[in-house]
């Protein structure tokens, strides 16, 4: 081995190998689901730590960094031990581990309702098929639409939804353009909602209504409900 081999070895973080069930993460919480057409329901939320991609209106930076690791046995008995048949799991952006993959087939297989909050920007093919995808395509304000993976969209199954979080008019546009250009509604559920910050709600549901847009207007109704508290 090179000099330069084994200073590279001692640096490198060290990422458990592609079979590894081992998963980095930032939470596990009960609480009712704030978005989706599951909304209301309660739900288990698993979410890892880590994600590649720096959208403007981001609530979960803090599952950027940090976490700790957990076999997946754990994260399977800790969801468990909640007693609930919903389980989400999220990130952070959560196909950048792996390790993913595996627990979500797991979550499958031991009974669970299983969603996935994906951004869209890594390849959902391997996800197991009952899983329901929550795919969210980043618009031009996200400052992330450049990352958008349009080869997903023939692997979205019927049950699979997708989302929009749009900060301005210029956002619903291109959103309602993408939607029709690839016959969206014809398929799936597709859900369009007000960055908290950049969009008044009322206006994103005015221009819904206004132009009749065949689509799900939501809120997220954690924030509704419990403000910008951490874990809901």
């Amino acid at each position: 081995m090179s000099p330069l081999a084994s200073v590279a070895e001692r640096v490198a973080p060290r990422i458990p190998a592609a079979t590894s069930t081992r998963l980095k993460l930032t939470e596990i919480f009960l609480s009712l689901q704030g978005e989706s057409t599951f909304v209301g329901c309660p739900t288990v939320f698993v979410r890892l730590t880590g994600c590649p991609l720096r959208c403007s209106y981001c609530d979960t930076e803090y599952a950027f960094h940090g976490g700790r690791w957990h076999e997946q046995a754990e994260v399977l008995a800790t969801v468990a031990g909640h007693g609930v048949r919903h389980v989400c799991v999220t990130g952070g952006e959560p196909l950048a581990q792996k390790a993913c993959i595996p627990l979500l087939a797991a979550l499958c297989d031991a009974g669970y309702t299983v969603s996935l909050e994906t951004s869209g920007a890594l390849d959902v093919s391997a996800v197991d098929p009952r899983v329901v995808k929550i795919l969210d395509i980043k618009t031009p304000a996200s400052r992330e639409a450049g990352r958008n993976r349009w080869a997903n969209l023939p692997l979205l199954q019927p049950h699979d939804q997708i989302k929009f979080v749009l900060c301005d008019r210029a956002d619903y546009d291109w959103a309602k353009a993408v939607v029709a250009e690839h016959g969206l509604t014809e398929r799936h559920t597709v859900l369009f909602s007000p960055s908290a910050t950049q969009l008044p709600a009322r206006e994103l549901a005015d221009w819904i209504v206004a132009e009749r847009l065949h689509v799900r207007f939501q809120m997220q109704l954690h924030k509704l409900l419990w403000g910008g508290e951490a874990g809901r």
